[in-house]
C-alpha cells in the first residue's frame, strides 16, 4: 500500500508539474499574444492604415502566436506535435489550393487597403470598369457607375491592369478637337473658341487654357481646346462647351466637315 501511494504520489508529481508548466505556458502564450495584437494596432493606427487591415493583421498574429503557444504547452505534456504540425500543413495547403481565386482577391484587397491608390469617394477606372469608389473590402471593391449601377469588382481584376484615378490631384484637363474646313477662318475659329473659353467661370486660369492648330487631317484643320477645370466641373464643361462652339461657328459660317467619299461612275462602251 505504502509503495503504490508513493508511486502515485511520484507519478502525481511528475506529471502535475508537467501539466502546471503547460498552464502556464498556454496563459502566458495568450498574455504575449494580446500583448503583440495591440502593439501591432497601435503601430497601424499610428500609421493611418485601415480599421479592417488593422484588424485582420491583429487577429491574424494573435492566433498564430496563440497556436505557438498551444504546441508548446502539449510538448511539454509529452504529446507528440510533429503529427499535428503536418496536419495542419496539409490541411492549410488544401485550403489554399482549393481557395486560390478567393486568396488572390484576398491579397490584392490588402494590397489596395495599405497602399491606397484610391479611396472612398475617388472616381477611377480599373477592373474593366468605371465609377466613384463606394467601398473597399478585403476581397471586393464596390463601384457606382455614372448612370447609378453598382458594380462589385473582385480586387484581383482591379490589380492585374492599370487604376486610373482622377480624383487624386482634384483638377482635370478638358481635351477637346474641332474640325473646320480647309477653306474657313482658322484665326477667327480659333478666337471663337477662346472667347468661349474665357467667358466660363469654372475654367481654371492657372494652369491656362491652350487653344492651338493640332493637326491637318484628311478633310479638316483640327483646332485643340485644352482647358483645365476642377474634377467635379469636367462633364459639365466638357459638353457645353462642344455645344456652345457649334453654336457659335454656325453663325459665323465656319464649317465642320464630316467624312465624305466621292464615288467615280465610269461607263463602259463596247
Amino acid at each position: 500500500m505504502d509503495i503504490t501511494l508513493s508511486r502515485f504520489v511520484d507519478l502525481f508529481i511528475l506529471y502535475g508539474i508537467k501539466v502546471i508548466a503547460a498552464a502556464v505556458i498556454f496563459i502566458i502564450g495568450r498574455w504575449v499574444a494580446g500583448l503583440f495584437q495591440k502593439i501591432v494596432g497601435k503601430v497601424m493606427d499610428k500609421r493611418n492604415v485601415d480599421a479592417t487591415v488593422s484588424s485582420f493583421v491583429g487577429h491574424l498574429i494573435y492566433y498564430a502566436l496563440l497556436a505557438f503557444f498551444i504546441l508548446a504547452a502539449l510538448g511539454q505534456l509529452g504529446i507528440q506535435t510533429a503529427s499535428f504540425v503536418a496536419v495542419l500543413a496539409a490541411a492549410g495547403l488544401a485550403i489554399g489550393l482549393a481557395l486560390q481565386g478567393s486568396l488572390a482577391n484576398f491579397a490584392a484587397g490588402f494590397l489596395l487597403l495599405i497602399f491606397r491608390p484610391f479611396r472612398v469617394g475617388d472616381y477611377i477606372e480599373g477592373g474593366g470598369t468605371a465609377g466613384t469608389v463606394e467601398k473597399i473590402q478585403l476581397f471586393t471593391s464596390q463601384l457606382t457607375t455614372p448612370d447609378n449601377k453598382t458594380v462589385i469588382v473582385p480586387n484581383s481584376a482591379m490589380t492585374a491592369g492599370n487604376i486610373v484615378n482622377f480624383s487624386t490631384k482634384g483638377t482635370r484637363r478638358v481635351d477637346m478637337v474641332f474640325g473646320i474646313g480647309y477653306g474657313d477662318d482658322m484665326d477667327r475659329a480659333r478666337e471663337i473658341i477662346q472667347e468661349i473659353i474665357a467667358s466660363d467661370e469654372r475654367i481654371l486660369k492657372d494652369p491656362a487654357p491652350v487653344v492651338a492648330v493640332s493637326e491637318l487631317a484628311d478633310s479638316s484643320v483640327n483646332l485643340v481646346a485644352r482647358p483645365w477645370v476642377k474634377s467635379g466641373d469636367y462633364f459639365a464643361v466638357l459638353w457645353e462647351l462642344t455645344e456652345k462652339v457649334k453654336k457659335r461657328f454656325d453663325e459665323a459660317g465656319i464649317s465642320i466637315p464630316f467624312p465624305q467619299r466621292d464615288v467615280h461612275i465610269y461607263e463602259h462602251k463596247e
